[in-house]
């Protein structure tokens, strides 16, 4: 069962999350808030896989709530809910962990999908979303020469697994194109986080696109 809190200043938003969420079998709504300093409040004691996270909130809003989440150490992986229109407010939400972002008005399947896509370790990287973002944040990014590691870390398998990461694929997807199994996908991508120091897979894509293997 995915556990999923909901973050959003609006009640009708969250009414409607959690009507589609709570119809899946596999999803269950563990919690509510309407700020981030209730989100934090709430996740000290509620065990949860999933957050989605609106951005603009009363008080502490979704960017500095996420940056708290991530930096606890805690397994919650998070959502941006946001309008593709504030680029600064990705940009900034990627820097502070986030691990996927999810348009306010895209359809319920693409909202579940999300959900098991994060809670499944993947990063949510939609095309409709990431394919102008990431670059736009690639290229505000600080020079190649302080990338965490050097990419000769990396073996030519695992260079071709990040290359598919930062194409947006899956691990299914990436095991289907390489004719590999899903579990030998993930090993490459847990050995190339670890070697090149990056947090997650949100972060791998940007560091593809900085270094040009995309």
């Amino acid at each position: 069962m995915i556990r999923v809190v909901l973050v959003d200043d609006q009640e009708m938003v969250r009414r409607g999350l959690s009507l589609i969420l709570s119809a899946e079998p596999d999803i269950e709504i563990v919690g509510e808030a309407a700020t981030g300093d209730d989100a934090i409040a709430l996740l000290s004691t509620t065990a949860c896989d999933v957050v989605m996270m609106d951005v603009q909130m009363p008080g502490m809003d979704g960017l500095e709530a996420t940056r708290h989440i991530v930096d606890s150490g805690a397994s919650s992986r998070v959502v941006i809910l946001t309008t593709f229109e504030r680029n600064e407010y990705i940009f900034e939400a990627l820097r502070a962990g986030a691990a996927g972002f999810l348009l306010k008005n895209a359809p319920p399947e693409d909202l579940i999908e999300a959900v098991r896509v994060v809670a499944s370790g993947d990063g949510l990287l939609s095309p409709s979303v990431t394919s102008r973002v990431i670059d736009a944040f690639a290229a505000s990014t600080p020079a190649a020469s302080e990338a965490p590691a050097s990419i000769d870390h990396l073996t030519d398998r695992e260079r071709e697994v990040l290359a598919l990461v930062a194409d947006g694929l899956s691990n299914a997807e990436i095991a289907e194109a390489l004719i590999v199994g899903e579990a030998t996908v993930k090993t490459h991508v847990s050995n190339v986080l670890s070697k090149l120091h990056l947090r997650d897979r949100v972060q791998a894509v940007v560091f593809a696109h900085r270094h040009g293997l995309v």
